[in-house]
């Protein structure tokens, strides 16, 4: 027996331990806090929740999940699904609701559940999580259009699917606590509205407050999350856990608000859930016991075997006829499905509160939870580049550039790219200053490129470069350190460091960051100043006449070469280290002064032709 606080610390270093070692050896978190949970609850027993936390347990779950829940209706945009297509469209608006039905059936009559818990488990089973569908479309290099399909069902599903199963266990609880249909129907709907108008309220309020500056910047996150903690806590008292619909509109209210400190109220947003999310997934998983785990029979295996094949499916292609997708693409989002930690967050709730109501099958929820999350993330993991490479949907596009940072040199840089038809992206968390890219119809991000909200929005697996070159070589540093187990270390690259600090003990380790770009390993200072001078990127194209040695005498004096464009599209960047050998056939892309690239080059192109024209004469 240990005291409260190392149960907490160790709940702590389970969850968000297990989250660090998955992104080092980039497999799923979920499945690594599924065995850290149970090894240290039913295994080893350095957890038990129950014992450790008595009657807290409960209130601490709720609390938790209604911020979890939060946090789902912050990211429901709804500018953001107008523009995402008339398919996302369709799975949110009638994909989902079938779903809801669909996975009702399944539970019911496959894994046996009462028709309240059903019901209840269906509209869990509608989220899929973007925490696990975007590694998988990462890693699976789809074609654009189902990739950005699955990404946004991901996102939008996190809280449709919660709202289902609110909406389900409120109709419950009401029935069984009024014993009458009528009468609970009546309150069920009082019940409703009241939460509803309290969240839309709530919301609004906070909206008119952040913007007329009535609460100061440092104390926004604060009363942000005592907001969420008191419009959770309100409504319960009318009808039970109708805190939780409370939670979720007052955050789709914040979210679709364009609040000029959003990406703060994110930033909260992405650290609590992180903490949140591991510490209910290791508390559940600690929390099984053999009874649970017995119950994950031959029906258990049927119920996970017709949600992935059978219900699924047929939701998702009832809800794309008429669509603008192919059949191929179809077949890809009907498969692609994993379920997330939210799934078992809420899941787990539900069960406790399913059982104080009479439901003694509501025990089933949790494990049966458990078993379609494990399964899913793993067979789909290994399956989704298998399938579609099948259905011919792995992505045929160049390897694009993400570039973080918005100066003259790197919009210059994003049109020369361009020109070349490799796809570039553009991040910057200044509008002002992406407006050169913006005129010139470079695709942009505007917002922090390491944000939670950036993973969601911005389709990472088009690109398999990234050039960090803000200002700041610190910034640099961080965002290479950060994106490099996911690109690769060698296809991250930074400017060169204003300062590489000698023997300064406050300098930055050089073995932090990426590779820095250009043999001279250039300054974002000394880029821009060159940029001042009128320098401009060049490109060569190399060929059986025209080699590389003649690339290297004919450049013009100064010039340096950035990348070798190799036939298959792919990019080899000259660094500090080293530079690329074109080969013939290889596009060649340099940054030169703009009068002498112009004009010597030229000229010794000339000066070659005329030797080897000379030499052909000779030979003759």
């Amino acid at each position: 027996m240990h005291s409260l606080v190392v149960t907490f610390a160790l709940i702590g270093v389970i969850g968000v331990g297990s989250q660090w070692i998955a992104w080092r050896l980039r497999l799923p978190a979920i499945v690594l806090m599924l065995v850290a949970g149970v090894l240290a609850g039913p295994v080893f027993g350095l957890i038990d929740p129950e014992q450790d936390f008595g009657a807290a347990l409960g209130p601490m779950v709720s609390v938790a999940v209604a911020l979890i829940l939060f946090e789902g209706g912050l990211t429901l945009n709804f500018k953001a699904l107008s523009d995402a297509g008339g398919a996302v469209q369709r799975l949110v608006f009638l994909a989902a609701p079938l779903g809801w039905a669909t996975g009702t059936l399944t539970a019911h009559y496959v894994a046996g559940l009462s028709w309240p818990v059903a019901a209840v488990f269906g509209g869990i089973l509608v989220v899929t999580g973007p925490t696990v569908v975007m590694p998988l479309l990462r890693q699976a290099h789809l074609a654009p259009r189902p990739a950005s399909v699955l990404r946004w069902e991901a996102i939008v599903n996190d809280s449709v699917g919660a709202l289902f199963a609110v909406l389900a266990y409120e109709f419950t609880a009401t029935v069984i606590k009024a014993g009458n249909l009528g009468e609970a129907a009546g309150h069920l709907v009082i019940g409703i509205v009241v939460a509803s108008a309290l969240g839309f309220a709530a919301g609004r309020a906070l909206v008119y407050a952040f913007r007329g500056g009535m609460i100061p910047e440092y104390m926004k996150v604060p009363v942000l999350f005592v907001s969420v903690i008191a419009a959770f806590a309100a409504p319960n008292e009318l009808l039970d856990e109708s805190g939780l619909l409370t939670v979720t509109i007052m955050g789709i209210v914040l979210g679709n608000s364009s609040l000029p400190s959003f990406n703060e109220l994110l930033r909260f947003k992405e650290h609590v859930t992180v903490l949140l999310v591991s510490g209910v997934f290791v508390i559940l998983a600690a929390t099984l016991d053999e009874g649970m785990i017995a119950r994950l029979d031959w029906r258990a295996a049927a119920f996970v075997a017709v949600i992935m094949l059978i219900a699924r499916p047929v939701a998702v292609w009832l809800s794309l006829i008429g669509s603008t997708l192919e059949n191929n693409e179809r077949a890809l989002i009907a498969w692609v499905a994993p379920r997330g930690v939210v799934a078992v967050a809420i899941s787990g709730f539900f069960a406790t509160k399913l059982g104080a109501l009479g439901l003694e099958d509501a025990e089933a929820l949790a494990p049966l939870a458990f078993a379609l999350v494990a399964t899913t993330v793993v067979i789909h993991g290994f399956t989704v580049t298998k399938v579609a490479e099948k259905l011919g949907l792995v992505s045929s596009e160049r390897p694009g550039v993400l570039i973080v940072g918005a100066s003259r040199w790197t919009a210059a840089l994003a049109k020369a790219l361009q020109d070349l038809d490799i796809p570039v992206l553009a991040a910057d968390r200044d509008w002002a200053r992406l407006k050169p890219f913006r005129l010139q119809d470079t695709p942009i991000y505007y917002g922090e490129i390491l944000s939670e909200a950036a993973e969601h929005r911005v389709n990472l697996d088009r690109f398999g470069y990234i050039v960090a070159a803000t200002e700041k070589d610190e910034y640099n540093a961080l965002i290479c350190t950060d994106f490099g187990p996911e690109f690769g270390r060698n296809n991250v690259f930074q400017l060169g460091r204003t300062d590489d600090g000698g023997d300064d003990p406050r300098a930055l380790p050089p073995t932090l960051g990426g590779r820095k770009l250009f043999q001279s390993g250039a300054s974002y200072h000394v880029l821009e100043g060159r940029m001042m001078d009128g320098w401009v990127f060049t490109r060569t194209r190399l060929s059986d006449e025209f080699g590389f040695d003649d690339y290297l005498e004919a450049r013009a004096e100064g010039s340096e070469l950035l990348t070798d464009i190799r036939g298959d599209g792919s990019l080899s960047f000259s660094t500090v280290s080293g530079r690329p050998k074109g080969n013939p056939g290889d596009i060649l892309l340099s940054f030169a002064p703009q009068k002498a690239g112009t004009e010597e080059t030229e000229r010794r192109k000339a000066e070659k032709r005329e030797k080897r024209a000379d030499r052909d004469e000779a030979e003759e």
